[in-house]
């Protein structure tokens, strides 16, 4: 029987929920399948920081290097700890430490769920670069507190970064629809954004079979509202990248369903899997988070992993509940409710 090791780091607030139920899935759809997940759960996580004045002990990266995934719920508790200190002191050292470089987010409306756009057939599967960029942590600030402060933060785009979430695009575009978006601002920024025009234009010369459109990042905003349909594949910098998946994920019904996976392509160090939505620290006491977006995002770690055919099984099992309506509407249903009705769903 195939072993994975997995490492679960559940993170704060409804993290922990969300992971939980995950894990349920993971080890119903193995136990089916023929392969068999073990699991090691990480306390790192905002409350972790209080106790310990470090996101992860010095030796996270080694720790968590000899799995082979990375199972993630959410960090951060901005009212304890600043999102800058969580998020540098954990996500972002996993994702450049690994070389996750390609953020994939799916976007699509599952059965039973209504966004807030007309569209409903949309299929848009958004790749962010997640190692350079504008989340570099280039820079810095000097005259702190004083009237004459001043504060640089500088983008980072390597030839070969830019190349490589590029290929990695075009590569998924030919798998898809054939079509890849490539967002910049090349307007505006003269310099890192029209190099990545450059190099997409240059690339697109390998790949006659991907229908290639390059976007300024306002002008992809709005057709993401007015024609989701329209679009594949979507590739796009750390900044706008993120923003753009926020939107995504407002036009699949919200973040209760928006996945993602931090992937290192090459397989050299493990990948992450994490749903895109916070901690949630409102509702975190409150038993409702939704899990689907965590679900979905195991399911991509086990296709991620080879079992392709399990990955099937968890999202259609996703897409029997939610046809139900159970899972559909933000806070109607508790976490325990849905999950149930995912794992009913997987019999």
């Amino acid at each position: 029987m195939k072993t994975y090791s997995i490492a679960l780091i559940p993170g704060d607030g409804i993290g922990k929920d969300v992971t939980a139920a995950a894990w349920q899935v993971l080890e119903k759809v193995s136990a089916r399948s023929g392969f068999e997940l073990k699991a090691t759960t990480f306390p790192w996580s905002c409350a972790y920081y209080r106790e310990t004045g470090a996101m992860m002990p010095a030796d996270g990266i080694a720790t968590l290097r000899r799995f082979d995934a990375i199972l993630l719920g959410a960090v951060g508790w901005p009212a304890e700890v600043p999102d800058s200190v969580s998020l540098h002191g954990l996500l972002l050292p996993i994702r450049k430490a690994f070389v996750q470089y390609a953020n994939i987010r799916p976007h699509r409306l599952l059965p039973g769920v209504e966004g807030p756009l007309k569209a409903r057939n949309f299929d848009i599967l958004c790749i962010r670069e997640n190692t350079e960029g504008e989340y570099s942590g280039a820079g810095g600030r000097v005259h702190q507190g004083t009237k004459d402060e001043v504060a640089v933060e500088t983008s980072i785009f390597t030839r070969a970064g830019v190349e490589r979430i590029l290929r990695f695009g075009f590569e998924q575009a030919r798998a898809r629809r054939g079509k890849l978006a490539s967002v910049t601002k090349s307007n505006a920024q003269k310099y890192s954004m029209v190099f990545w025009d450059e190099i997409t234009e240059r690339l697109a010369a390998e790949y006659p079979d991907v229908t290639v459109t390059s976007y300024h990042i306002d002008a992809m905003a709005a057709r993401m509202v007015m024609a989701p349909e329209s679009l594949d594949v979507v590739v796009a910098s750390n900044l706008f990248g993120d923003i753009l998946t926020d939107l995504g994920a407002a036009i699949q019904g919200g973040l209760g369903f928006a996945a993602s996976a931090n992937i290192n392509p090459d397989r050299s160090a493990p990948s992450m899997f994490e749903p895109v939505h916070g901690s949630a620290p409102d509702i975190a006491h409150l038993a409702i988070a939704n899990p689907i977006a965590a679900i979905w995002s195991a399911a991509m770690m086990i296709e991620h992993l080879g079992e392709a055919a399990a990955a099937e099984q968890i999202m259609a099992a996703i897409a029997a509940a939610t046809s139900a309506g159970i899972g559909t509407v933000p806070g109607k249903d508790k976490t325990e409710t849905i999950t149930a009705a995912v794992l009913a769903a997987l019999d």
